[in-house]
């Protein structure tokens, strides 16, 4: 259960800094020690001291960090993992062969290659449909179906699901909704809140947000679940060092800021960037020519650091500006502080087919934007100067 150093009343910024860590009792430290041991010391055979005997199994800097995230989420537990496919691994070791999942059409390359070339070849099937068709999902279930799992903002087509109405959808039919809130984040969406069971988040992304660490975390509030993945999240040993849960831990302090500032600077961006003559297609929540702008803006607070266009020109300009950017590092990776680009069709999700990308609308030139904090009006002038020597060839 989650460990809180305020009541539960207290407001995201208040929890964000302070849930899950109190003073260190022995000396008073402030900030959450990084306690680098692999085992401790334990009272009597099979009587550990406050209920940690093994690092794999429990770290108290782990700890902190999935009491910080729960009460973020708003969940009653958190689980962290090595990586946020980690963390979608124990997800899908719950499953036998046979079972069933209902997926999003547009998921993050590396989502979509474990599901297809790792859990496939054990008998798991996915079926991928338009999440953001209720209709189509409900289509879907089968009797064997055991999760639906979407992602809202999607990557990289930032397509906005409506997380409610598929949790009462996928709850009438026995079943559990997933849903990815690695591109929005809690201060900006609280899936469980909606009816969601479960959240995973990569926590390389906006919860670290400073590009220097990898890891991913599952949150919910059924216990039963929570034991579940817990026997997998020890058994199969893909659970982060101390030092990864620290640099989370002061990641988190900071989310609430950071993201007012992603979402500040890339709306001005994607204003801009669909008034310009160079940009066929600028895809973002917070513009009115987004198709589930209504829905972002009743689900969100705000609409997110992400944002993705097509030139004109096609994939040899999309190409050019990625590779002649200055302060737009081309990069794979997103939600750190220093602003990214890149082309998911050769870089994130090269590993979906080609013909699989095209039919889902993720042209082979559509360039991705983790815009940063960093001003906007020199961002604003690094693309500008993309675009001109994109042209000039």
């Amino acid at each position: 259960m989650v460990r809180m150093s305020h009541g539960t009343t207290d407001r995201f910024e208040t929890r964000a800094i302070h849930a899950g860590q109190e003073p260190d009792p022995h000396n008073g430290a402030i900030m959450t020690p990084v306690y680098f041991t692999s085992t401790y010391k334990q009272d009597a055979p099979a009587q550990p001291r406050g209920g940690y005997e093994y690092s794999r199994t429990s770290n108290p800097t782990r700890t902190a960090l999935q009491d910080n995230l729960a009460a973020l989420e708003g969940g009653a537990w958190g689980l962290c993992f090595s990586s946020g496919l980690a963390a979608t691994n124990a997800l899908l070791d719950r499953l036998v062969p046979g079972d069933h999942v209902v997926a999003g059409n547009d998921l993050y390359g590396g989502t979509y290659r474990i599901f297809r070339r790792v859990f496939e070849r054990y008998g798991i099937r996915f079926s991928f449909v338009d999440t953001t068709d209720p209709a189509a999902v409900e289509a879907a279930i089968e009797p064997t179906t055991r999760y639906v799992y979407v992602e809202s903002p999607s990557n990289p087509l930032l397509a906005v699901s409506d997380i409610a109405v598929l949790a009462k959808l996928a709850h009438a039919k026995g079943k559990l909704l997933v849903v990815d809130n690695t591109f929005a984040t809690p201060f900006l969406q609280q899936p469980l809140a909606l009816g969601a069971d479960l959240v995973l988040h990569s926590l390389t992304k906006y919860l670290g947000g400073h590009s220097d660490v990898v890891g991913g975390a599952l949150i919910g509030n059924d216990p039963k679940l929570r034991d579940e993945l817990a026997f997998f999240q020890n058994a199969v040993g893909g659970t982060p060092g101390p030092m990864d849960a620290f640099l989370v831990l002061r990641g988190t302090k900071t989310l609430h800021v950071r993201m007012e500032r992603h979402c500040e600077n890339a709306l001005a961006l994607a204003r801009w960037l669909e008034a310009r003559p160079e940009v066929a297609r600028v895809v973002y929540p917070g513009l009115a020519s987004h198709r589930q702008h209504a829905l972002a803006k009743r689900q969100m607070k705000a609409f997110g650091g992400m944002v993705s266009f097509e030139l004109a020109a096609g994939l040899e300009a999309a190409n050019t500006v990625a590779s002649t950017t200055r302060l737009f590092t081309l990069a794979e990776s997103l939600g750190g502080v220093e602003s990214l680009i890149e082309i998911p069709a050769s870089m994130t999700h090269a590993s979906i087919p080609a013909e699989t990308r095209r039919s889902l609308g993720l042209a082979d030139g559509l360039v991705r934007l983790s815009v940063g904090i960093e001003h906007v009006d020199d961002l604003r002038a690094d693309l500008e100067q993309a675009f001109a020597k994109a042209h000039k060839r």
